[in-house]
């Protein structure tokens, strides 16, 4: 079954100004994500990592790449296609609370 990694943006502002019973459905289906083996979480301080042409670790505190919203997390999903991925994510947390959730089909290397 394909795999995708989901990003879950949203910051405070946008879920206190949703109303409660969406969020309080939002933490049930994500209860639901997880009782069916989606691996979620909420997202920790990034640390970025380079080692150009094996040269030597670099470690720089933060994250690369910025948004108008903050991380909120990050899940582990497996779905029959991108459309089943999609219906899965679209009644999490930072789907419903003003935020967004990106979808990433994880491509298996050669």
């Amino acid at each position: 079954m394909p795999t995708f990694i989901t990003i879950g943006y949203g910051d405070q502002a946008g879920y206190d100004r949703t109303d409660p019973a969406v969020r309080d459905a939002a933490h049930a289906h994500d209860e639901r994500l997880r009782a069916a083996g989606v691996r979620m979480g909420v997202a920790g301080s990034p640390v970025q990592v380079r080692n150009h042409d094996d040269a030597g670790t670099d470690m720089r505190d933060g994250s690369f790449l910025t948004s108008a919203l903050p991380v909120g997390g990050f899940a582990v999903i497996e779905a029959a296609s991108m459309e089943e991925a999609i219906e899965m994510v679209s009644r999490t947390p930072c789907a419903v609370a003003h935020g967004v959730v990106e979808v990433w089909p994880l491509r298996d290397t050669p």
